[in-house]
């Protein structure tokens, strides 16, 4: 899973338009972030900005926005209908994918140590970067605002984590509240009725803090959890709107559900729900696999699919179209123009594929078309899995069959980039023909590099003699134990998955051959050999066990 984070910093400046274009252009310097939003306020004198990245890039960005931050804004003469204490008044790292809440509030103590280190910004660590645990809230750490902070920073109970004296750096700075926390999902849920009244007593029901009964509170059933009931002039419902702070404690789809349940109880029902901003693919991904296995369905399926499953299970487009591609964080993140180059065969029609490669040009060559081979290989045993899930009959044994139709997945997905990635190699080495070769220096270079694509292109299509392997035991599964009526595809599969393995074999000994580090091929070239020979029995199994051996 790719690693990304999300960092929403607010800095103490909402009404200069320069200065706010000024730090989001010093945060866009860093290559592999993206802003997503840029959001001033004029009232409270701030300004919001989402950012995201590989974690390593976005703490960067975060650090040279805090720089550019405290070279143009001077909390000396700032005034704001929002609490503040510093120029960059709250620096949250938010995990998405591939790391942890806990590597998050790491990144973000070490950014806090390196902004007062090197820039002389006092720093506060909150909520999950807290070093006392009181100061996991954060208007604890931002207890008076910035007018209290000479104060504060003489006393040793309640100076920064990061910071010593008031000095001039930090009377123009104050002090940055760095964190981590976990991602918020503001969402509201659309009932059929138009009172407020039974929308909060739902609201009260499901949110963590609960109601007020007498002098006890009651809590909700929903952990981590904030939420209000309103009405909607625009769409003339009653909304419960929440928060949800944690969803790890609690998914998007169970604060669905469960909303879903306390409304009906009180003789209302859940019409869909309306998020509000931006959320993580997974978050979408979970609400779509656990509504598959409460059908009994197949979880083998195209992510699209998956996400399409969710939108409809949650009416996500019950008051306006949800396009995925809007609201999905890692699909935001996507540069068309290099998706269009990294993916230029995959995104072709099969028509135009087949046109590319019987055209002049070199590439898409055998490697590209094993990959595609493998790849429909694993299509193939995948739809038969998904095809046996649901056979009349055999609906007890649904998740035997999604097991596997989810690894053909994984395959088909692994062997389709490894159709552009064959491409890649390719072209690599005829970059390297065009280097310099006059002085020695350039020739060594250029011999380096030659031997580095070498490998590179002989390594891809062992990558996808690996992956059509995989493809064949799945293969034969279904072949034994899958639908009758499509044992001949199955039979097809392990056909396509075999001629991949053979047709990238090639490849790599083609490749290896052009090493002059003999020791670098060998290995290569006995792997390949490894895999043609366990191809070849596999699909000799596959075959018999559909009628169609020799």
């Amino acid at each position: 899973m790719t690693r990304i984070i999300e960092c929403v910093p607010n800095y103490s400046e909402g009404r200069d338009r320069s200065v706010i274009d000024a730090i989001v252009a010093a945060i866009s310097s860093v290559k592999e972030v993206k802003v997503l939003n840029v959001d001033p306020g004029e009232a409270t004198n701030r300004t919001v900005v989402t950012f995201v990245g590989p974690p390593e890039a976005v703490v960067e960005a975060a650090f040279r926005g805090s720089a550019k931050a405290k070279e143009k804004i001077d909390m000396r003469l700032h005034h704001g209908a929002h609490p503040r204490s510093g120029s960059t008044d709250v620096l949250p790292l938010i995990p998405i994918s591939g790391i942890t809440l806990e590597e998050c509030a790491a990144l973000a103590r070490k950014l806090a140590e390196r902004l007062y280190k090197e820039l002389g910004i006092p720093c506060y660590c909150y909520e999950a970067a807290a070093f006392k645990p009181e100061r996991k809230n954060l208007a604890v750490c931002r207890a008076g605002e910035y007018e209290a902070l000479p104060e504060k920073m003489a006393d040793p109970e309640r100076k920064p984590d990061f910071g010593g004296n008031f000095d001039e750096t930090a009377a123009r700075t104050g002090a940055s509240n760095v964190g981590a926390r976990n991602f918020l999902i503001a969402v509201n849920f659309n009932l059929n009725t138009t009172s407020t009244r039974r929308a909060m007593a739902v609201a009260f029901d499901v949110r963590e803090k609960g109601r007020k009964v007498g002098d006890e509170w009651i809590p909700g059933t929903l952990k981590g959890c904030k939420a209000i009931g309103w009405y909607i002039d625009e769409y003339g419902i009653a909304q419960v709107s929440m928060n949800i702070t944690d969803i790890d404690a609690t998914p998007l789809h169970v604060a669905f559900d469960e909303v879903s349940r306390a409304a009906a109880a009180r003789g209302l029902r859940v019409t869909g729900a309306e998020i509000v901003g931006l959320v993580p693919k997974r978050v979408l991904v979970e609400a779509g696999r656990y509504y598959l296995e409460k059908q009994q369905r197949s979880l083998g399926i195209s992510e699209e699919e998956i996400i399409k499953i969710a939108v409809k299970s949650m009416s996500l487009d019950d008051l306006k179209p949800f396009d995925p591609r809007e609201k999905v964080i890692e699909y935001l993140m996507e540069d068309p123009a290099e998706m269009a180059v990294k993916e230029r065969l995959v995104r072709m029609s099969i028509k135009g594929f087949v046109a590319e490669t019987a055209s002049e040009s070199p590439a898409p060559g055998g490697g590209s078309v094993s990959a595609v081979m493998g790849a429909l290989g694993a299509a193939l045993a995948t739809m038969v899995a998904n095809l046996s899930s649901h056979k009349r009959g055999w609906d007890e044994r649904w998740k035997e069959f999604s097991d596997v139709a989810e690894k053909g997945q994984a395959l088909v997905k692994e062997l389709t980039a490894l159709v552009d990635e064959d491409t890649a190699a390719f072209n690599r080495i005829m970059d390297v023909f065009a280097m310099p070769k006059g002085t020695p220096e350039e020739k060594a270079a250029r011999d380096k590099a030659m031997e580095e694509a070498t490998f590179y292109a002989a390594s891809v299509p062992l990558k996808t003699m690996e992956a059509s392997l995989k493809a064949l035991p799945l293969a034969l599964e279904m072949a034994q134990k899958g639908n009758p009526a499509s044992a001949s595809d199955a039979g097809v599969a392990a056909l396509a998955a075999t001629a991949a393995v053979r047709g990238a074999a090639m490849n790599v000994r083609i490749n290896a051959a052009g090493l002059k580090d003999g020791a670098s091929a060998a290995p290569l070239l006995e792997r390949a050999s490894q895999i043609e020979a366990e191809a070849l029995a596999l699909q000799d199994k596959v075959l018999e066990a559909v009628g169609l051996s020799k």
